[in-house]
């Protein structure tokens, strides 16, 4: 029997589907592959150009989750599983034909066999197991929900909002590389009018949820037709229907499905459409929009706090009096706040004049201020449980607040100062709730270099990773962040030539703003990065003798008068030999003292550091060693065989003999401290973990005793790991 050309058509298209599956898996966890993420970038325009192939692909992703199971029962080898769950995650957003309730039943079953596996694939599984689950029982609302919340198309509710930011360091950001960047993620900026949008969903929620009761291309010519007010009216029915159809669950998948026949056909009356159209049986195209991305250099720390404030102030509660949210947002920016470093202005318009500050009313106000309630308390405990992995890429985010999603551009140095702008952010919000009931944070990475691109290899310390050390221990803990993420960082150092050579290529490359829509969309799990606070302490005659900041992978200190004769010690020109000949200095210049790793916790060392002129002192993360987390500090001596390193949790450093030390953070030379005489290093502990007694909680649970109290930075991911 010969086959038709449909099914020979449906075998190379099953076919081809394999093959860029198996060699998506084939890439992950490699590290020599070139063009990294291309792969997984080619099938993802696969589905955009023909969104009906999601049926197939779903088939062959369950096959492969089979096989991974029965592999990590024989090699307890968990790599290729996140990328299997996040294309099948992905795959069932993008769908634009409806995928059969057996195949999804299929799915669903096989997942629910996933959650055996240890955290956090477990995790995913389960998120991803919520998000089938959804679509099998209400058909385009992984779609609908995703472009609602990224369009902001809810009219009845338009406090609501999605924002995206991406601020770049403009110490990794040349002037042409901006140029570059901001052009590939202007692009995004198209397509913008409300009424297009709300045809799309309309189109594809339709022909997904009605399957072959829906001709495409014969609805797609009566959208065209509908008026504006049509095309909106259809559109709140269908929201309507996806949002009553998720609240009643299975039960409510056969009036969800009536629902929409109703729509379709009221839309072919409507617009009087009643010829065949030009291809009943196809699938029209409705790829899914890009979100509005606003891209800047992020030049002043309060940057980033003006976005967020401007936002969350834009969804104050219409029963809120104007004098009282005037009198809140005061309060934040006076002097008097407690806060070491005050706003200049809190709105984002650069014309606006800062507000009349009263004294003697912000004095007044001071003691009201630095006291929250036990409800606003729990606030900042819930959003401190919500940076750690478990929340589902749809249902996770909370729907009655703002989101904003902040990407930052750039090497260790944009992170160490992210790492500053969040505990700030923390301690302002522990002494008055200006962003947490209002506004979804969720912070990503991309990492840039104006150096070499090239990431350093897993295995690595920190202090071997150079300044791209934090995204090679993120690609370490995820395979799949190292697939997408770490390669984009590369290709974005690398646009600024590809635009000079081809120039005249009338084609946009979507590769980096498609890339950045996958992260956004699916990275939902958290890293979360231990900070540290320091406390440095300089002499009595500088103008600022104590100041306090935080780092998060490095802080360097060494004796600057000593400096040139270590960077001729550690010279490779110099031999082992020679340095032991001509190195012959005794005495002690810094006095330690520090608490050692061990299982009881108390031995406490505290004694001088014998000719160190030296000390490094790098982040090591539990999730990477065994343990938990801890500190790696090195002491290089001008002696080279008095080199040693020590694991700790805190140390104090200070100088001898009238000596002072040079401290620099996240190695960003615009966190260089001189004239220290005294560094302290503790865990950085969270303001919004101080709750009070339980007391002071009337009847509510004293959390507080269960909580990890040290503050860490929450860097979406695709596996997510609690560190």
């Amino acid at each position: 029997m010969v086959d038709s050309p449909t099914d020979v058509r449906h075998s190379s298209l099953e076919s081809g589907l394999y093959n860029n599956i198996q060699a998506l898996l084939k890439e992950t966890g490699c590290q020599n592959a070139s063009q990294k993420g291309m792969l997984r970038w080619s099938l993802q325009r696969k589905l955009d150009a023909d969104p009906s192939c999601s049926v197939s692909l779903t088939r062959l992703l369950v096959k492969e989750l089979e096989k991974r199971q029965e592999m990590i029962q024989k090699t307890q080898t968990y790599t290729h599983v996140i990328p299997v769950l996040h294309t099948l995650y992905y795959g069932a957003i993008k769908s634009g034909d409806m995928i059969p309730a057996s195949v999804f039943q299929t799915v669903y079953d096989r997942l629910m066999q996933l959650l055996i596996l240890p955290s956090p694939y477990s995790t995913v599984a389960s998120c991803t197991m919520r998000s089938i689950k959804m679509e099998m029982n209400t058909p385009g609302s992984l779609y609908l929900r995703r472009v609602i919340a990224e369009q902001n198309l809810r009219k009845e509710h338009p406090a609501l909002q999605e924002k995206v930011f991406v601020l770049a360091d403009p110490a990794v950001f040349s002037a042409p590389l901006e140029a570059a960047v901001r052009a590939h993620l202007e692009a995004s900026n198209f397509l913008r009018d409300a009424p297009t949008l709300e045809r799309n969903v309309l189109q594809r929620v339709l022909q997904t949820g009605l399957g072959t009761n829906c001709q495409s291309s014969r609805l797609a010519q009566a959208l065209e037709a509908l008026g504006e007010p049509m095309v909106e009216k259809h559109f709140q029915e269908v929201v309507l229907a996806v949002e009553n159809s998720l609240k009643q669950g299975a039960e409510g998948r056969a009036s969800y499905l009536n629902k929409l026949q109703h729509i379709y056909r009221d839309i072919l009356t409507a617009s009087k459409e009643d010829g065949p159209g030009l291809d009943p049986g196809s699938v029209c195209s409705t790829a899914m929009p890009f979100p509005e991305i606003n891209f800047l250099l992020w030049r002043e720390d309060e940057d980033l706090w003006n976005l967020l404030a401007k936002i969350a102030r834009s969804s104050c509660s219409n029963s809120t009096s104007v004098e009282e949210e005037n009198d809140k947002w005061e309060s934040v920016q006076s002097r008097d706040s407690g806060i070491g470093k005050d706003l200049k202005d809190s709105y984002c318009d650069d014309t606006a004049k800062p507000p009349v500050r009263n004294r003697g009313s912000a004095i007044a106000r001071r003691n009201a201020y630095r006291t929250l309630k036990s409800a606003d308390k729990l606030s900042l405990v819930r959003e401190k449980m919500d940076a750690f992995p478990g929340s589902s890429p749809v249902l996770g985010e909370d729907r009655t607040r703002h989101t904003a999603r902040v990407v930052v551009l750039g090497d260790n140095r944009v992170l160490g100062r992210l790492s500053g702008v969040y505990q700030s952010i923390r301690e302002r919000e522990s002494k008055y709730l200006i962003l947490t009931n209002k506004l979804n944070i969720r912070l990503y990475y991309i990492p840039v270099t104006d150096g070499d691109p090239s990431i350093s290899q897993p295995g690595g310390s920190c202090q071997d990773g150079g300044g791209l050390s934090l995204a090679s221990l993120l690609g370490e803990v995820d395979p799949w962040y190292n697939s997408n993420i770490n390669s984009l960082g590369a290709a974005i150092s690398k646009l600024t030539g590809k635009k000079a050579k081809h120039s005249e290529s009338p084609a946009p490359n979507l590769y980096l703003l498609d890339t950045l829509c996958y992260y956004l969309r699916c990275g939902t799990q958290p890293v979360n990065l231990p900070l540290y606070s320091v406390k440095i302490t300089r002499s009595s005659s500088d103008r600022r003798p104590a100041v306090e900041d935080v780092f998060v992978s490095h802080l360097e200190a060494d004796i600057p008068e000593f400096r040139h004769l270590k960077d001729k010690l550690f010279s490779k020109e110099m031999s082992v030999w020679q340095r032991k000949q001509n190195t012959k200095v005794l005495g002690s210049f810094i006095s330690v003292s520090y608490t050692k790793i061990s299982l009881s916790k108390r031995e406490v060392v505290d004694g001088e550091a014998a000719m160190t002129c030296g000390v490094v002192v790098t982040s090591e993360l539990a999730a990477l060693t065994t343990g938990v987390n801890h500190l790696a500090v090195r002491f290089y001596s001008v002696n080279p065989e008095y080199n040693s390193t020590i694991k700790t949790r805190t140390i104090s450093i200070r100088t001898l003999e009238h000596r002072t030390l040079s401290v620099c953070l996240d190695r960003d030379s615009r966190r260089t401290y001189t004239n220290v005489q005294r560094v302290e290093i503790t865990p950085c502990l969270d303001p919004g973990c101080n709750i009070g007694s339980r007391g002071s909680m009337n009847n509510l649970i004293d959390f507080s005793k269960y909580l990890d109290k040290s503050l860490s930075l929450p860097i979406q991911t695709f596996t997510g790991v609690s560190l």
